[in-house]
C-alpha cells in the first residue's frame, strides 16, 4: 500500500486517502523485507499458566489467557533517526500504521493512547552509538506487547532454565595444575577474569532466571524492570571506573595526569553523565504516568501497580547516585585543573628567576650601548656640552621617577585618604570627650550647690 504525498492533509498531521473502488491488496511480509538482518527480532507466546514458547514474527494478538510479545532490537550505530523509522516500518508494517511507528521511534518522553493501545517511550536524543544513550518504547494492549529498543537490553528476553551461567559451580583459572587434579577432572566451570569483571557490573540475574509472566501486566513490569536494571548497571560501571581512575591518580605521576588532561577524559565523561541524567529524567517522567494509566485498566493487576511504584522509587535513587557521580567527576577535574595551574605557576617562577638574572645585564648593555651623538644636549664635540652621557642618564632617571609616581599614585591616594579619615575621627573623638567632660562637671557642680542649699 503506497502513501501519496499529494493526498496528505496539513491539519492534524494525519494522512487522508481518497476512497477507491479497487480492493487494497497487501504484499506478503517476506516480500516486503528491505533490510534483512538489520533488526533483531524476538517473538514469544505466553499461555498464562507460567509457560512460554517461541513463535513466528506475525504480529498477531493472543486469544483468551494467551498473550504475545514482539521485540525489535535496533542496531547501535551512527544512523539517522529516519533510518531507524525505516527499519521499524520494514518489520512492523502491517499491521501497525505510520502513526504507531513514529510514536515508537521518536525521541523524548511520551505516554499516551494511540489507536486504543497504551504507548510509552523513554528515548534519549543522544548519538545512537554511545553506550549512554538508551531507547525503549512499548505498545501495550490486552493480549499483545510490542517493544523496541536500541541495542541489546540485558535480561530482557527469556531462555531455558538450565542455561544460566550463575547456576554453575565455578573454579579458579590457574596454569599450575597438579597432574592428579587433571586426571580427576575439573571441579567446576572455569570463569575467566574478564567475564568476572563483566558479571560484577551486573545487578541482576540472567535471562534463564527470569520468572515467566502469567499476564500482560507482569510483562510490562518485567520490561520496565529490565530498563531500570540496565540503568543501574551503567551507574555501577561508572562508579567502578571512577574508583579505578582515582586509584591510578593516587599512584600515578605527572605523566598520567597530563595524559588525562590531553585526552579530555573527564569533560567527556561529564557530558556523557548529562546525557545519562536525561535518560533517567525521561523515565522519572514517563513511568508514573504509565502507572496512572495502567491502574485504570481492568486487566492490570494491583500487585503490579505496587511493583511499578517500587521501580519508580529505584529510579529516583539512581538519579541521586548519578548526582553524586557528577560531583565526583567535577571534583577530580577541579583537582587536575589546580595541578595544571600549579605546574604553570612553577614554570613561571623559574622564568622569573631567569629574568632576575638577565634583566640587570640587559640594562647595563643597553646603557653602555647607547649612541647619544644625535640627542639634544649631548654634543660630545662641544666643550660646553661635553657631559652628554650624564644628561641622558639624568633624563632616564626623571622618566623612571615619573613612571613610578604614576603607577603608585592610586595606592598613595588611598593611604592619604585613610590617614585623613583616621585623623578626622581622632579629632572628633577628642572634641566629643572634652564636651562630655565639661557637661559632666557642670552637672556635678549644680548638684553640689543644691545639696549645700538644703
Amino acid at each position: 500500500m503506497e502513501l501519496l504525498s499529494d493526498d496528505a492533509a496539513a491539519e492534524g498531521g494525519e494522512v487522508e486517502r481518497e476512497p477507491s473502488g479497487e480492493p487494497l491488496v497487501r504484499e506478503p511480509r517476506h516480500c516486503r523485507t528491505h533490510f534483512p538482518g538489520a533488526v533483531r527480532q524476538k517473538a514469544y507466546l505466553f499461555d498464562g499458566l507460567g509457560n512460554y514458547f517461541n513463535k513466528e514474527w506475525d504480529l498477531m494478538e493472543g486469544s483468551g489467557r494467551e498473550f504475545c510479545w514482539y521485540h525489535a532490537e535496533l542496531p547501535k550505530g551512527n544512523q539517522k533517526l529516519a533510518l531507524s523509522a525505516q527499519y521499524l516500518i520494514d518489520v512492523l508494517c502491517p499491521p501497525l500504521k505510520l502513526q504507531d511507528i513514529l510514536t515508537l521511534v521518536s525521541n523524548g518522553p511520551f505516554c499516551g493512547h494511540v489507536d486504543g493501545a497504551l504507548v510509552f517511550r523513554v528515548n534519549s536524543s543522544g548519538p545512537s552509538a554511545s553506550s549512554f544513550t538508551l531507547r525503549l518504547a512499548a505498545r501495550v494492549t490486552e493480549n499483545s506487547v510490542i517493544t523496541v529498543s536500541l541495542g541489546r537490553v540485558p535480561r530482557l528476553g527469556f531462555s531455558p532454565t538450565g542455561q544460566s551461567l550463575l547456576s554453575e559451580i565455578p573454579s579458579i583459572e590457574s596454569t599450575d595444575l597438579v597432574r592428579d587434579e587433571e586426571k580427576e577432572g575439573p571441579s567446576g566451570i572455569v570463569i575467566r577474569e574478564h567475564v568476572l569483571e563483566f558479571l560484577l557490573t551486573m545487578n541482576h540475574s540472567e535471562e534463564a532466571d527470569n520468572p515467566v509472566p502469567v499476564r500482560v501486566s507482569n510483562l510490562v513490569v518485567h520490561i520496565i524492570d529490565t530498563h531500570v536494571d540496565h540503568v543501574q548497571d551503567i551507574v555501577t560501571k561508572l562508579e567502578m571506573e571512577l574508583d579505578a581512575v582515582e586509584l591510578e591518580l593516587d599512584k600515578g605521576g605527572s605523566t598520567l595526569k597530563k595524559q588525562m588532561l590531553d585526552d579530555r577524559k573527564f569533560p567527556k565523561m561529564h557530558l556523557n553523565l548529562q546525557r545519562f541524567l536525561q535518560v533517567v529524567a525521561h523515565g522519572e517522567q514517563v513511568f508514573p504516568r504509565v502507572k496512572e494509566k495502567c491502574s485504570a485498566k481492568s486487566w492490570f493487576a494491583s500487585e503490579d501497580i505496587i511493583a511499578l511504584e517500587e521501580l519508580i522509587g529505584r529510579l529516583r535513587r539512581l538519579k541521586e547516585n548519578l548526582g553524586f557521580i557528577v560531583n565526583r567527576v567535577a571534583a577530580i577535574q577541579a583537582g587536575l585543573d589546580s595541578w595544571q595551574s600549579e605546574q604553570i605557576n612553577r614554570k613561571l617562577y623559574y622564568l622569573s628567576f631567569l629574568s632576575i638574572i638577565f634583566l640587570p645585564l640587559s640594562i647595563i648593555t643597553g646603557i653602555f650601548g647607547m649612541n647619544v651623538g644625535g640627542v639634544p644636549w649631548t654634543a660630545q664635540r662641544d666643550p660646553a656640552l661635553q657631559d652628554g652621557f650624564r644628561n641622558v642618564m639624568i633624563l632616564c632617571v626623571v622618566m623612571l621617577f615619573l613612571l613610578l609616581v604614576s603607577f603608585s599614585f592610586p595606592s598613595l591616594y588611598a593611604r592619604v585618604n585613610s590617614w585623613r579619615r583616621r585623623h578626622a575621627m581622632r579629632r572628633s573623638w577628642s572634641i566629643n570627650r572634652k564636651s562630655f567632660l565639661s557637661r559632666t562637671f557642670q552637672r556635678g557642680g549644680f548638684q553640689g550647690g543644691g545639696y549645700m542649699r538644703i
